[in-house]
């Protein structure tokens, strides 16, 4: 397709919040190195063929066909006429990577049950549940009403489908509904405008791009890059989907006209250089007195303290990105900057558009490590301590971002434990730390009991609270140096445990001694060279240490990003654009501060 294209013709509308960097049309290198962009990402999975496509054409059909049945006979069974039941609609909007058109091979489909005014939630989670359970094709059927969006997840003819639901204040929904008019969310509950927002920023981000199909590929590259790199996941700290989508709208609005090569290579251009926590807005927000909450930093103080705002274009606009911590925001720097370098060697043809998708060796960055697991009694108990674990990592991140620890970098991929019999019941995180000590001192301890403690609590805590609790539910803590992760990992990933060799300047060795005790025994343990294991089990359980010793002050600190320090030098770009990038950043403020 790309290879014997012709380039676009130029576009001459601006979007965004500033005019574009460059408006520079590719050339027939660009598209050559476009089209070998899409062949590398065939071996992963990243297109559906025909037959694939046309499949989930029709289950989404036959689930909008059940949706309308069920709201015909929930609307005679509350007395309407047949008559006026056969006309009142309801419709199944896609939204998400599906929506967007760039889902991979086996990917869920994010969708929205849209519903008259006359069919309540209460009804969703009732009967039209008890209708798709009775359903042939419907499998591993789950609803989870209590969620912040509430949700119905079910396999439908071996497609994994999200299913939310909203009303709608109007009498009928008929096939035409448009969910862009924000007046639509006027006198609505808040759990269905949190349905709805996620057709309507889908949408509306698919409006914002010059190019919808130079669009598509470059996120189907940064999707698989991000995943690669271990830095896709919302509930980690990293960024999700939608996030990522909105990042890459807002490179095609710098440059429109540029074919997807040159966009990826600009996404990690822009988003290096980007003076976070500068707000990544796709248009200019609006308020519609509806008296739903938006981010706002001016009149939230919460707003201010996100380190990489990135705003949804549709009423209510919200960030996407709150989870992200200093640390998170610091290892995706590291991946835009590696990237770079990637990028620039293959417009040189110095490389291949497989090394961007190489992931990137996490054990041997680090040399002291905490082994978070997670383990119950049975596999159905594990699922769902998993899931809760899982979304309180990052807790344990920002927490240990308290102490003197400059960087805590989860690894989002969960092992799997080795254990005979325990594959089902127990897994690991990884966590990498580098312990910044403070200046002058070359020796000291440092205390993680009470980060470590805090987490364990707020998850122990959430469970009770959420009912999930079961006897045999653990949390454990461990702390291990690299060398001693073989137990954790298989036999065929023990090669990543090798350091990478490195020039070292001799310097005075110093030494830190990292401590997290939960019990007055603690220090006694300590003494009697007990390794650590903190844990939510009882207190004799928990009557272990955390030692480190030998840290990174032991040898001179690698050199820093120059993205910590709001510098970029390290980017061999014209200086022409670099001064139009800075401008469009500075103006970013400008722009969101007008009312």
């Amino acid at each position: 397709m790309w290879a014997n294209a012709k380039a676009a013709p130029n576009q001459t509308k601006n979007l965004g919040m500033t005019a574009p960097i460059s408006t520079a049309g590719s050339e027939p290198r660009d598209l050559e190195l476009t089209a070998e962009l899409e062949e590398s990402l065939k071996p992963h999975g990243c297109f559906e063929t025909e037959e694939e496509l046309n499949h989930r054409m029709d289950v989404l059909s036959r689930l909008n066909d059940l949706v309308r049945k069920w709201i015909k006979e929930t609307s005679v069974q509350k007395n309407m006429p047949e008559s006026m039941a056969e006309n009142v609609g309801g419709k199944i909007f896609a939204y998400g990577s599906y929506r967007l058109g760039v889902h991979n091979k086996g990917a869920d489909i994010d969708t929205l049950c849209v519903a008259p005014r006359h069919i309540l939630r209460e009804d969703y989670f009732s009967t039209f549940l008890d209708m798709i359970r009775i359903q042939d094709e419907v499998t591993d059927l789950r609803p989870v009403p209590d969620a912040f969006v509430p949700v119905i997840k079910l396999c439908f003819d071996g497609i994994d489908i999200d299913l939310v639901f909203a009303r709608l204040a109007l009498k009928e929904v008929d096939d035409h509904q448009d969910l862009s008019d924000p007046m639509l969310l006027k006198n609505l509950d808040p759990k269905c405008v949190r349905s709805l927002n996620g057709c309507r920023v889908t949408d509306e981000i698919l409006k914002q791009v010059p190019n919808v199909e130079h669009f598509r590929l470059t996120l189907r590259c940064i999707k698989l890059w991000a995943k690669k790199h271990g830095i896709y996941s919302n509930v980690m700290g990293f960024l999700g989907g939608v996030s990522w989508a909105m990042l890459v709208a807002r490179v095609c609005q710098l440059y429109p006209n540029a074919a997807p090569s040159t966009l990826v290579q600009k996404f990690f251009l822009v988003f290096l250089k980007w003076q976070w926590p500068q707000p990544v807005l796709l248009k200019k927000p609006e308020d519609f007195g509806l008296g739903f909450p938006v981010w706002d930093p001016r009149y939230n103080v919460a707003d201010r303290f996100h380190v990489m705002p990135i705003i949804t274009p549709a009423y209510p606009q919200q960030n996407s990105t709150f989870n992200v911590s200093n640390s998170t925001l610091k290892v995706m720097q590291a991946e835009f900057q590696s990237s770079l370098t990637v990028c620039e060697e293959i417009l040189a043809g110095k490389a291949t558009w497989e090394k961007i998708f190489e992931p990137p060796n996490f054990f041997c960055k680090y040399r002291h490590f905490i082994v978070l697991e997670a383990s119950s009694s049975s596999e159905e108990d594990q699922l769902t301590w998993e899931g809760l674990v899982e979304s309180k990592v990052r807790h344990l991140v920002a927490n240990l971002e308290r102490e003197a620890i400059s960087l805590a970098h989860v690894w989002p991929k969960s092992y799997r434990s080795l254990v005979d019999g325990c594959e089902k019941v127990c897994c690991y995180w990884f966590i990498g730390l580098k312990v910044e000590l403070k200046e002058g001192n070359t020796g000291g301890q440092l205390d993680l009991t009470t980060p470590i403690k805090a987490f364990t609590d707020i998850v122990m805590r959430s469970a009770i609270q959420i009912n999930v609790w079961k006897t045999g539910m653990k949390i454990v803590a461990d702390y291990k140096k690299r060398k001693e992760l073989k137990e954790y990992l298989p036999h065929d990933e023990h090669w990543k445990l090798k350091s990478e060799k490195v020039k070292v300047i001799a310097a005075a060795p110093a030494t830190t001694t990292v401590t997290a005790s939960l019990s007055p025994n603690s220090a006694a343990a300590l003494d009697e060279g007990t390794e650590a294991k903190l844990t939510t089990q009882t207190s004799e359980e928990r009557k272990r240490s955390l030692s480190m010793m030998d840290t990174e002050a032991a040898t001179p600190p690698p050199k820093k990003l120059n993205t910590e320090n709001g510098e970029n030098e390290v980017i061999e770009e014209a200086e022409a654009e670099s001064e139009v990038l800075e401008s469009v950043v500075e103006n970013v403020d400008e722009a969101a501060a007008v009312n």
